[in-house]
């Protein structure tokens, strides 16, 4: 796991302004991967890092030989249009770059001359999926969430025997995956009207979104190679917002026997911006288990991950109208919750998912499924919050939602704060529902 060292240093500043600010995402002590280009121009993406309001172009960067080292093998591998290359090249090299960033980016720092043309402001970039995404697979690693949605419908059984026992998971669909800004159609499908014999086909009437956390996997293993617990994140690069976008009307009727199908492999939005885990050290926190529930099996079982598994990082949910963009009046707030809720940690779902010899490729991307807290107001879907459809959730001027409508966007955010560290965040995950095709 990673170590506190001194660019977690709460003093640090940065001769970039806007990254002193306290309220940004993305100060000195962040300094999250991303991949980009300057907007309306044809340019190739290339990996960037963002700092304050700009983001430093990597490529300009290992071109104006500011990096030496291990460090400069890093940026290299950081030019092209996706970070799979240094993804692949492990945790000391993530290190190296991101020590040899947070000294470079320093008030005082010898390379300020060199890295300023290196800059571009956020507002004038285009961003793309950070990584090329070989395989993607999501999670239900909520307790919270399972057992409301369970109870929805299974009200005397709402968790089923294994939850407690083993990460479920199921395959989803890479190619439908977008970054913050997608725009999608509401998806269409069968789905079984109440009270009736046989299904129809339509668009959605019960669209949704699930309030998640993406990780994306970093060095790969081999096939038949399984990763244990206390390795299994050196295999993880880092963290992002995931938004994955659910039908529920198609899932209620698809799901039995197989799981889920065209009621999720419609769209996934990821945010534009990877932390890594080096950035979250100062935000871990104990995972426990309730002492009445199965506690895990040894291969899910370490000291370190007791001590230091989980994660506290802040989430919110947020609902942006088409009458609200209208207005200019902002979007709702829906919920907040933490990752620290979550029932797995990371380093247990990469464990589980390898413990058959399964090969995670640099690049791959978990999702740990919606993560919802233990209060109703935590809730991490509109499933959840409107009581399958049966309590309108308000959000002023007069609108109210059960589930979403056409030109209806969600924002995702999510930050760590903790005294004595400075603010970090993860920037914005936004998707849009276009009406249907």
């Amino acid at each position: 796991m990673r170590a506190l060292n001194e660019t977690h240093d709460r003093g640090l500043r940065s001769w970039v302004d806007s990254a002193n600010s306290g309220a940004t995402d993305f100060p000195l002590q962040n300094l999250p991967f991303g991949v980009f280009r300057r907007e309306g121009r044809n340019e190739p993406f290339r990996g960037g890092v963002a700092i304050g309001d700009q983001i430093l172009d990597l490529a300009a960067a290992h071109k104006a030989g500011v990096f030496a080292g291990e460090a400069a093998h890093g940026a290299l591998a950081c030019t092209g249009p996706t970070l799979n290359g240094f993804m692949a090249m492990g945790p000391a090299a993530w290190a190296a770059l991101r020590l040899a960033l947070s000294r470079a980016l320093r008030e005082g720092s010898p390379m300020q001359p060199k890295l300023t043309a290196c800059l571009v402001p956020q507002a004038q970039a285009e961003h793309a999926v950070p990584a090329a995404i070989g395989d993607y697979t999501d999670f239900y690693a909520s307790l919270h969430h399972a057992t409301t949605v369970g109870r929805l419908f299974r009200p005397d059984n709402p968790l089923l025997p294994n939850y407690k026992w083993v990460p479920i998971g199921y395959h989803g669909r890479a190619s439908s995956i977008g970054v913050s800004g997608q725009s999608f159609p509401r998806p269409a499908g069968q789905t079984l009207p109440r009270d009736a014999q046989t299904p129809v086909f339509g668009p959605s009437r019960r669209l949704d979104y699930e309030l998640e956390v993406g990780i994306f996997v970093g060095v790969g293993n081999e096939l038949g190679e399984r990763v244990p617990l206390d390795a299994a994140e050196a295999h993880v690069f880092g963290l992002g917002l995931l938004n994955d976008w659910s039908a529920r009307d198609i899932q209620g009727w698809e799901y039995q026997p197989l799981g889920p199908f065209l009621a999720k492999n419609f769209a996934t939005t990821v945010s534009p911006w990877i932390v890594t885990l080096e950035a979250l050290a100062p935000f871990r926190t104990e995972w426990t288990r309730p002492a009445g529930d199965p506690q895990p099996l040894p291969y899910l079982e370490s000291a370190e991950n007791r001590a230091r598994g989980a994660f506290d990082v802040q989430l919110e949910a947020w609902l942006e109208s088409a009458q609200m963009r209208a207005a200019r009046s902002g979007p709702a707030r829906l919920s907040r919750t933490s990752l620290r809720h979550a029932y797995w940690t990371v380093a247990q779902l990469v464990a589980h998912h390898t413990v058959n010899g399964c090969n995670l490729q640099p690049g791959d991307l978990l999702g740990t499924g919606t993560q919802s807290g233990p209060t109703p107001e935590e809730a991490g879907s509109l499933l959840e919050l409107s009581d399958a459809g049966k309590r309108p959730v308000e959000l002023g001027g007069g609108e109210s939602r059960t589930f979403l409508q056409d030109g209806d966007a969600v924002i995702l955010r999510g930050f760590c704060e903790k005294a004595g560290y400075a603010r970090i965040g993860f920037g914005e995950c936004r998707g849009t529902v276009r009406p249907a095709a």
